[in-house]
C-alpha cells in the first residue's frame, strides 16, 4: 500500500508541476476538471451524480470558473446567487421527487468543491502567481507529511478519536510548525521582491501556518461526511489515495486562505 501511495503521489506531483508550467489557461481547465470529478464523487454518495440536480451543479461550476477566469466578479456573484435560485426552482417544480437534503447537497457541492478550488487558479493568475501557487501545496502536503511523522514519533493525545483515531494533537502541532518553517524558507529563497510582500519570510510562514490549521479542518470535514455515510473513500481514481476529494480535501480549505492571506499581507 505504501509503495502504491508513494507512486501515486509522485505522479500527482508531476502532473501538478506540468499543469502549473503549462500556463493559466491550461491550469484553470485542469482544476475545473478536478472540481467536476470531485463534485461527482460527492454527489454519488447522495445519489445525485446522474440526475438533474447534479447536472445543474456541474453547470454552475463551469459557469463560475469561466467567470472567475475572465475576471468578471459581478458575473461570478450572479452565478452564486442564481445557482441557489436554480436548485430551489427545481426543488419546487419537481416536488416531491427530491428532498430538501438533496437540494442542499447539490448547491453545497458546487460551493464546497468548485468555488473553493477556484482559488487555486485565482492564485495562479495573480502577480507572481507561479511562485504563490506552491504555497497551497506546501500547506496541504507538507502539513500532512510533518503531521504524520511527528504523530508517529511523539503522538500520544488523540485529537478526534471518533472521527480520525490516528490523528494526534502532537501530530497536528508538528504539522503546523513544520509547514510554517518550510513556508519561511520558501519565502526567503523564492519570494524576495515578489507579490508585493515586504517581509516574505514572515508573510509566507504566517500564511502557511494559518492555512495548515484550516487544512486539518478540511481533512476532518471530508472524513466526517464519509463516516456519516459509511464510505471508505470518495472514489478510486488515485490508487492508494482514493478519489479526488480524498487527496484534495485539505487543498479545498487551504487555497482560499493562502489567496486572502497574500492579499492582506501584501498591503502591510
Amino acid at each position: 500500500m505504501f509503495k502504491t501511495r508513494l507512486l501515486s503521489s509522485i505522479v500527482l506531483v508531476i502532473l501538478m508541476v506540468a499543469a502549473i508550467l503549462a500556463g493559466n489557461t491550461f491550469f484553470a481547465v485542469f482544476f475545473l476538471t478536478i472540481s467536476i470529478v470531485g463534485m461527482m464523487e460527492l454527489y454519488r454518495i447522495f445519489g445525485l451524480h446522474r440526475c438533474v440536480l447534479g447536472f445543474v451543479g456541474y453547470g454552475l461550476a463551469i459557469a463560475y470558473d469561466a467567470a472567475v477566469f475572465f475576471g468578471s466578479d459581478f458575473t461570478a456573484d450572479i452565478i452564486l446567487i442564481g445557482g441557489l435560485m436554480a436548485v430551489m426552482t427545481i426543488y419546487v417544480s419537481l416536488f416531491p421527487k427530491y428532498n430538501s437534503s438533496q437540494v442542499m447537497v447539490s448547491y453545497f457541492g458546487f460551493v464546497y468543491v468548485a468555488v473553493m478550488l477556484s482559488f487555486v487558479f485565482r492564485l495562479r493568475m495573480m502577480q507572481d502567481g507561479f511562485y504563490l501557487i506552491w504555497l497551497v501545496f506546501i500547506c496541504s502536503w507538507i502539513n500532512d507529511t510533518c503531521a504524520y511523522c511527528v504523530g508517529m514519533l511523539m503522538g500520544k493525545h488523540k485529537m478526534t478519536p471518533k472521527l480520525s483515531p490516528k490523528k494526534t494533537i502532537e501530530g497536528a502541532v508538528g504539522g503546523v510548525l513544520g509547514t510554517a518553517a518550510v513556508g519561511a524558507v520558501y519565502g526567503h529563497f523564492l519570494m524576495q521582491g515578489r507579490a508585493g510582500l515586504a517581509h516574505p519570510e514572515m508573510a509566507c510562514a504566517t500564511a502557511c501556518a494559518v492555512a495548515a490549521v484550516l487544512s486539518i479542518i478540511g481533512d476532518l470535514a471530508a472524513s466526517a461526511v464519509k463516516r456519516n455515510h459509511d464510505v471508505k473513500d470518495y472514489g478510486n481514481l488515485i490508487p492508494g489515495h482514493g478519489g479526488i476529494l480524498d487527496r484534495f480535501d485539505s487543498v479545498i480549505f487551504t487555497a482560499p486562505v493562502i489567496f486572502w492571506a497574500v492579499k492582506i499581507l501584501s498591503k502591510l
